[in-house]
C-alpha cells in the first residue's frame, strides 16, 4: 500500500508543478504545457528586443554627447558612466517591488510600456523641429530626459524578466534543474544577439542614414515584442508576492538581539522551524555555523507567544546568513565591473581615432566594434555550455561542472588581461600620434582593438553569467527578483566608481603635471588608466579568491511544497 502511495506520489509530481507557482488561470501548473524552454523562449525573445534597444543607445552615446551636444571626452564619460550607473542601480528598486508587491509578470509589463515611452520620447527628440540639437538647451533636456526615462524602465524590466524566465523551470525536477542551469547560458546568448544587432544594424542605421531612423526602429522592435510576451502568458508560471522581504530580515536582527543574553542550544533541531504539518511557501534550508549570534532568534522560550519579532524560523535566519554572506562577493565583484565600463567609454572612443575602413565606400562606426565583445560572449557561454560544462561533469563529478564562484573567477583573469592588452594597443596608437601629429593614428586599423574586445567578451561569459546565476540562486527564494537586480547593482556600482575613479585620477595626475585625460584622446594616457585598473583588478583577485573558498553555498532541504492534501514537506 505504502509503495502504491509513493508510486501516485511520484508520478502527481511528474504531472503537475508543486513550487508555489500558478498557471494563468491561477492553477497548479501542468508540467507539460507550462513552463521551461517553451515558456522561456517568450521572454528571451523581449529581452533581445530590450538589449538590442539599450546597446544600440549605450555604445553610441559617447560619441553622441561629443559629436552633437559637445562635451568634451572627461565630461562625456561621466555622462555615460552615471547614466549606465542609474540604468544598472534602478532594478534595486524595481526588484524590490516586483517581490513585495506587483509580481514578476506585472512588472514586466508595466516596465516596458515606461521603457517604449522613453523610446518614443527619444524619437521625438531627434524629429520635432523645436526638440532637435539646432535648439541646444531644449534638445539636451528632453534628450536627457528621454534616457533616464528608459533607465527606469530598465529598473523594472531587467531584474523581473530574468527571475521570470528562470521561475519557469522547478528546481525539485532533475530534468529541469539541469535546464534552468543551461537557462542562464541561453539568455546570455540572446542577450548577446540583441547587443550584436544593436552594435551593427542599428548603429549602421544611426551613422549612415540618421539618428531618428534608428530610434523609430527601436521602438517599433520593442512594441512587437511587448505583443509577443504578452501572446506567451498561457505558457508561463506565475508566483504571487509575499510583500516585502525585507520586513521578515529585520525581524530576525529584532529578535536576536532582543534575545542576545540567551545561550543557543547545541543541536540546531532544538531551534525553532516551520512545523511538517503546516503549509508552507518555499524550500527550508539547513542549519549552518557562521553568524551564530543570529540563531538566537531562533531559540524558543518558555513563554514564547509566537511573536515575529521575538521568534522567527530557522530558515528565516538562514536567508538572513545567505544576505549578509553575499556582500564580501558583490564588494569583490566592483573592479570588474570598472573594467567593463571602459568597453562602453574610452574602448570605442579609441575607434573614432583609427583607421575604420574596410573598402573604399564603407567604413565601420566605431560603435560597431563593441560587437566583438558580443562574439567573444556568445563563443564563450557556446563553448562552456556545449564543451566544457559536460566534460567537466565527467570529471568533477558536480552537475555545474565548476562552482559558481569559481566560474565568476575565470572572467575575472580575463578581465586583467584585457586591460593589458587595451595598455599596449593604446601605448602603440599614442607613439604613432607622436610620430605623425597630423595624421595621427589613422594609419593604424581599428581592428588592432579586437583583442581586447574579444577577450571582455570572454570575460563576461564567465563572470556576468556566473553572477547572474549567483545571485538568482544563492538569495531566498522570495527574493530572486531582488537577486537579479544586486547582480546588476554590481555593474551600476562599478559606473559610478569609474566616474569617480576618473575623477580622482584626473585631479591626482594634474597636480603633477600633466592630467591623464585631455579634452581629446591623443592628448590623454590612458594607457596609464589601463595598466592602473589592471593592477586594482589584479589585488583584488587574490582578494575574492580568499573570500571565494570561505563562502557557504545555500544548502536547501529536499522538501515538496504542501499542496491540499495530496502532498507533505519531507
Amino acid at each position: 500500500m505504502q509503495m502504491e502511495l509513493k508510486k501516485k506520489h511520484e508520478e502527481d509530481e511528474e504531472k503537475w508543478v508543486y513550487d508555489s507557482s500558478f498557471d494563468h488561470k491561477g492553477r497548479v501548473p501542468l508540467r507539460d504545457s507550462t513552463g521551461a524552454w517553451k515558456a522561456s523562449l517568450f521572454i528571451i525573445a523581449i529581452e533581445f528586443s530590450e538589449r538590442l534597444s539599450y546597446f544600440g543607445i549605450a555604445t553610441s552615446l559617447i560619441i553622441y554627447l561629443t559629436r552633437v551636444i559637445h562635451q568634451d571626452l572627461k565630461t562625456a564619460a561621466k555622462s555615460v558612466n552615471y547614466w549606465s550607473g542609474v540604468t544598472t542601480m534602478m532594478p534595486l528598486l524595481g526588484g524590490f517591488l516586483a517581490d513585495s508587491y506587483f509580481g514578476r509578470f506585472s512588472t514586466v509589463l508595466i516596465s516596458s510600456i515606461i521603457y517604449l515611452l522613453g523610446l518614443l520620447l527619444l524619437t521625438m527628440s531627434r524629429v520635432v523641429p523645436t526638440l532637435q540639437p539646432s535648439n541646444q538647451k531644449i534638445h539636451e533636456i528632453f534628450f536627457f530626459f528621454a534616457i533616464y526615462l528608459i533607465s527606469v524602465g530598465t529598473g523594472g524590466h531587467k531584474p523581473s524578466l530574468e527571475s521570470f524566465g528562470a521561475d519557469q523551470f522547478d528546481d525539485d525536477h532533475p530534468k529541469e534543474r539541469k535546464y534552468k542551469m543551461s537557462f542562464f547560458n541561453w539568455w546570455n546568448f540572446g542577450l548577446c544577439c540583441g547587443l550584436l544587432f544593436g552594435v551593427t544594424i542599428i548603429v549602421y542605421i544611426q551613422d549612415n542614414i540618421s539618428w531618428a531612423a534608428a530610434d523609430i526602429t527601436l521602438t517599433a522592435v520593442m512594441a512587437s515584442s511587448l505583443l509577443i510576451f504578452w501572446i506567451g502568458r498561457p505558457f508561463y508560471r506565475f508566483r504571487k508576492p509575499i510583500g516585502s522581504p525585507l520586513t521578515p530580515m529585520l525581524q530576525v536582527i529584532v529578535a536576536a538581539i532582543a534575545k542576545r543574553k540567551l545561550q543557543c542550544p547545541s543541536d540546531p533541531e532544538q531551534l525553532y522551524e516551520v512545523p511538517k504539518s503546516e503549509k508552507t511557501q518555499g524550500r527550508l534550508l539547513f542549519h549552518t555555523e557562521k553568524l551564530k549570534f543570529l540563531d538566537k532568534a531562533a531559540i524558543i522560550e518558555a513563554t514564547e507567544d509566537n511573536n515575529p519579532w521575538r521568534l522567527v524560523t530557522l530558515t528565516r535566519v538562514e536567508e538572513v546568513k545567505l544576505i549578509i554572506n553575499m556582500i564580501p562577493i558583490w564588494i569583490t565583484t566592483l573592479p570588474f565591473g570598472i573594467c567593463v565600463a571602459q568597453a562602453a567609454t574610452f574602448f570605442i572612443k579609441q575607434g573614432t581615432t583609427l583607421n575604420r575602413k574596410i573598402t573604399h565606400d564603407f567604413m565601420i562606426p566605431p560603435a560597431s566594434i563593441y560587437a566583438l565583445a558580443a562574439i567573444g560572449m556568445i563563443t564563450s557561454v557556446t563553448i562552456y555550455d556545449k564543451v566544457l560544462v559536460p566534460f567537466l561533469r565527467k570529471v568533477t563529478k558536480n552537475e555545474r561542472g565548476i562552482s559558481i564562484l569559481q566560474r565568476i573567477g575565470i572572467g575575472m583573469i580575463f578581465s586583467i588581461a584585457t586591460m593589458v592588452v587595451a595598455a599596449l594597443v593604446e601605448r602603440k596608437r599614442l607613439n604613432l600620434v607622436e610620430k605623425n601629429p597630423l595624421k595621427g593614428s589613422i594609419s593604424m586599423s581599428v581592428f588592432w582593438l579586437a583583442p581586447q574586445f574579444l577577450i571582455i567578451g570572454f570575460g563576461d561569459g564567465f563572470t556576468l553569467v556566473g553572477l547572474q546565476e549567483y545571485f538568482y540562486d544563492q538569495v531566498p527564494d522570495s527574493m530572486r527578483s531582488l537577486g537579479i537586480a544586486l547582480y546588476l547593482s554590481v555593474m551600476g556600482a562599478a559606473n559610478f566608481l569609474s566616474s569617480l575613479l576618473i575623477t580622482f585620477v584626473d585631479h591626482v595626475t594634474e597636480k603633477g603635471g600633466k592630467s591623464w585625460f585631455g579634452k581629446d584622446l591623443n592628448s590623454s594616457r590612458l594607457d596609464y588608466f589601463y595598466w592602473l585598473l589592471a593592477g586594482i583588478t589584479a589585488v583584488n583577485l587574490c582578494v575574492y579568491a580568499f573570500v571565494a573558498r570561505k563562502y557557504s553555498y545555500k544548502n536547501v532541504r529536499k522538501t515538496t511544497l504542501v499542496v491540499g492534501d495530496c502532498c507533505e514537506l519531507l
